[in-house]
């Protein structure tokens, strides 16, 4: 299950809820839908990044507590940067396979509006002792960077955004693609997408981080590059949560889908974003397939820059690939988006009556996860109402 991503801002859809909140929406409709076995799991695993504040505290006992689940229930909160949601769904189906757990909700929550960006306030962002090459740089400037690495013009990061905005606006109320979204407060659906993006305003479009260059100048060595990535190339700041139920064979309803691999990669922090593209080569491997037999693919839009990467260097059909739009015109709510381009793909999937679907999660400073599922015949998804 998934939300709607709202706007971060104080008049954004999804502002007025708690962060806890958000998850206890959809544990409360992943019960409607799948009975008391996801009313009682035996944990539940939650990737958030910026965990201060409202999102402070152990951020999944909170929303264990509000949820009122089991005393018993364990309580994992998970920071993997933009990858989180999708390491707490690995780590889960880990857990299962080890006999471990029987059954599990992992996911991830991202309330921007109320914690943003950074506001942990973490040593690590701005401390100048560390070695040039462990010193935090902003993803944002680690796409421009990548952007100059790979020769990119401005005119392929504008095809990548112009096509996300596109079938964003194109899909976002088709029932088919969204039904495992839920309402979700006042929202319905996606905030974030712009329709009335053209190929005119994006060529328009200022970049607008060159500035960080001169402030992390130390941290790149004293390299520049020319800045290309607008606002419009960028994922938008969100609030959103997405959480899914992990068990073993023969547990409740028909599961959608079975898990057949899941990777999780470091990289060069020089080569930032790139994480997830030897994440993805590692499930693949895993799972015995090319990308050539996977039916639908989500690969997070981590800027402009990355996607067009993928699309690019790799043998993935277009068609396949992040079919109901991005991050690019629905955001990234950071801890969560692994967990609703889990959702995102399911839905996906059953769509098109897929087999293989494959989801890519690549964040900052070298942080990558990918996991490759199989669609199973014979689920019936329930009409889910309002929370």
């Amino acid at each position: 299950m998934r939300t709607p991503r709202g706007k971060a801002r104080p008049d954004g859809g999804l502002a007025a809820l708690s962060p806890q909140e958000l998850v206890r929406q959809q544990a409360a409709a992943l019960a409607a839908r799948c009975g008391d076995l996801a009313a009682t799991p035996d944990a539940l695993l939650l990737g958030c990044v910026t965990q201060s504040g409202t999102q402070g505290g152990h951020i999944a006992l909170v929303s264990k507590l509000h949820a009122a689940l089991p005393d018993a229930t364990a309580a994992h909160s998970i920071n993997n940067y933009c990858a989180s949601g999708l390491s707490a769904i690995g780590q889960a189906v880990a857990k299962i396979a080890s006999g471990e757990a029987t059954h599990i909700l992992a996911g991830g929550v991202e309330s921007m509006s109320s914690a943003p960006f950074l506001d942990d306030r973490a040593g690590f962002y701005t401390n100048d002792e560390l070695p040039p090459r462990a010193r935090f740089i902003p993803p944002v400037l680690a796409a421009d960077r990548l952007a100059h690495a790979e020769g990119m013009t401005r005119a392929d990061l504008d095809a990548v955004a112009l096509a996300s905005q596109q079938r964003a606006g194109a899909t976002d109320t088709d029932p088919a693609l969204q039904k495992s979204r839920i309402a979700t407060g006042p929202l319905t659906r996606e905030e974030c997408v712009r329709p009335q993006t053209t190929a005119g305003t994006l060529a328009a479009a200022t970049p607008a981080f060159g500035e960080l260059q001169t402030r992390y100048a130390d941290a790149l060595g004293g390299a520049t590059f020319e800045p290309l990535h607008s606002v419009a190339h960028a994922p938008p700041i969100c609030d959103g949560a997405g959480l899914a139920l992990v068990g073993g064979s023969g547990l409740g309803p028909p599961p959608r889908a079975r898990v057949v691999a899941y990777a999780e990669s470091g990289g060069d922090p020089a080569a930032s974003l790139t994480a997830g593209f030897a994440a993805m080569d590692r499930v693949l491997a895993r799972a015995g397939l090319t990308l050539r037999d996977i039916d639908r693919i989500e690969f997070m839009e981590a800027f402009a820059v990355t996607i067009a990467k993928f699309l690019g260097d790799r043998d993935a059909d277009p068609a396949r690939v992040n079919v109901s739009g991005g991050h690019l015109a629905k955001g990234h709510p950071m801890g969560a988006s692994g967990a609703i381009l889990t959702s995102t793909l399911l839905d996906a999937l059953d769509a098109c009556s897929g087999r293989y679907g494959l989801v890519v999660l690549t964040g900052a400073m070298g942080v990558g996860a990918a996991m490759v599922v199989e669609r199973m015949e014979g689920a019936t998804l329930v009409a889910i109402p309002i929370v």
